[in-house]
């Protein structure tokens, strides 16, 4: 069955292109040029991904991602011409699964979406609940708690914290996270896994800066400890 896109910019020449790019790879095309009229065309075409620009009129990308994930949660990745680091934070804990700073070649976002696609067609298939000390998660009902509080994770956010908890004390590099989190691997995704990360100990670690429960294993990876924060 043919996947249908997404694409919101307010530059029409970017729009055209990718519209392009993405409709040869057998793609189906839909576009908005700001945040409203996106809101709209994500409801009527119910798309199976969205390609999001961060700064655009009358609505932004952050505004129309915090309006989306009320109704959906469609895989997004956001289009940045910034580069700081805070803004890309922002957009993955408000949801968005990916981001790419322009300019980036054709090639690079086409295996974005194809990964991100992969992972939405073959969701996580657990039937057991995983628990580690205080830290507990139900694969069926995508529920998190810490210490027995619930807490919000975004869809990436989640699929991480399941690949580090069946294994508490492995290392695992972020290209084997990527591998079990979306079954494939995309060059230049790798530091988009430490963002996860980063939002993630903010939502599950007593002191964030510190942090005793995902440990930085510094030159390899990722690992979770043995028991969460008190």
């Amino acid at each position: 069955m043919t996947k249908t896109i997404l694409l919101v910019d307010d530059e029409i020449q970017l729009l055209s292109l990718l519209s392009d790019v993405l409709t040869k790879e057998g793609y189906r095309v839909i576009s908005a040029r700001n945040g409203r009229e996106a809101i709209y065309s994500a409801r009527q075409g119910k798309p199976d991904l969205i390609i999001l620009d961060i700064m655009m009129p009358e609505m932004d990308g952050y505004e129309f991602i915090r309006q989306h994930r009320r109704e959906r949660d469609t895989p997004i990745i956001l289009l940045t011409a910034k580069v700081e680091e805070e803004e890309k934070v922002l957009g993955l804990r408000m949801g968005a699964d990916d981001y790419i700073t322009k300019p980036f070649s054709p090639r690079e976002l086409v295996a974005r979406v194809e990964a991100l696609l992969r992972r939405a067609k073959s969701p996580t298939d657990k039937t057991r609940n995983l628990r580690v000390a205080g830290l507990f998660l139900d694969f069926q009902s995508r529920r998190v708690e810490v210490d027995g509080r619930p807490v919000e994770l975004t869809r990436s956010e989640f699929d991480l914290l399941a690949v580090l908890m069946s294994a508490p004390g492995r290392v695992f590099s972020r290209g084997e996270l990527l591998e079990k989190m979306q079954g494939g691997y995309v060059q230049g995704y790798e530091r988009t896994i430490d963002v996860h990360v980063k939002n993630l100990r903010n939502k599950i670690e007593k002191d964030p800066h510190n942090p005793s429960c995902i440990e930085t294993v510094y030159g390899v990876g990722y690992r979770l400890a043995g028991a969460p924060p008190d």
